[in-house]
């Protein structure tokens, strides 16, 4: 269900900077299906790539296979990403805090001696600067669902919600939180994340259970449709692609 409404907020001529996992799934799945001029990016260097199955690390030599072109890693960042030219970029996280800001660095209030030490930061940073607007991806758990995150690995809005405007990034930042268990967008006031979508056999009372802080309702909460046969069918299609290479 996370993985189909995510892919449900790209449309066609749109250029979506992709990581791997459940963002290449909803991209590829939104590809797939209605947004067929999609243009698909990798951190790795593809540009405009058309895999037929998900990658297993953005070093697939089948993204490089099927792209338009290949660049270097620096020119992606430098020339492509910080300028701004794309439109999209997902993102997930091990933290995410009510105002969009993003941990995947340590867990634990002690950046020296962590609970959990994390992989970091990536490309993440520089992709929710950047990219004209950002799509945080993950499942959702009072663990990782946390007031205020331990250490803010990826600006979303800031500590209080405001610092974001006075830093001089390009892109609006995160627009939408996409879970397992429904939608979140930022208060246009506040920047505060609001629940505006529950998905299908989800109560508000586990919404809320799964959230570390008292969470906004929106008034016109919205139901996420089910999936579509043939989105079904795709994501099957691509899921059991990776489970049989995996296995093989």
């Amino acid at each position: 269900m996370m993985t189909v409404a995510a892919s449900r907020t790209l449309v066609d001529g749109q250029s979506c900077f992709v990581g791997i996992g459940i963002p290449s799934t909803a991209a590829i799945l939104a590809r797939t299906i209605r947004a067929h001029s999609l243009t698909l990016i990798y951190e790795s260097g593809p540009i405009g790539t058309k895999p037929l199955s998900l990658p297993l690390s953005i070093g697939d030599g089948e993204l490089a296979e099927t792209a338009l072109t290949v660049v270097g890693l620096a020119e992606m960042f430098n020339y492509w990403l910080q300028p701004g030219r794309f439109d999209v970029g997902f993102l997930g996280a091990a933290q995410v805090d009510r105002f969009a800001n993003l941990n995947s660095t340590v867990i634990g209030p002690d950046y020296n001696h962590p609970i959990v030490r994390l992989p970091g930061a990536g490309g993440a940073p520089e992709i929710a600067a950047f990219c004209k607007e950002v799509t945080v991806v993950c499942k959702q758990s009072s663990r990782t669902f946390v007031d205020s995150v331990d250490f803010v690995t990826t600006v979303g809005y800031g500590r209080t919600g405001v610092e974001r405007d006075k830093l001089g990034f390009s892109g609006r930042g995160p627009t939408r939180v996409i879970t397992d268990l429904g939608v979140l967008e930022p208060d246009s006031e506040t920047n505060e994340l609001v629940l505006t979508a529950i998905h299908p056999n989800i109560t508000l009372e586990q919404v809320i259970a799964a959230t570390g802080w008292p969470l906004q309702i929106s008034e016109n909460l919205a139901l996420t449709p089910l999936p579509t046969s043939e989105e079904l069918s795709v994501l099957r299609a691509l899921t059991g692609h990776v489970s049989a290479s995996i296995s093989g």
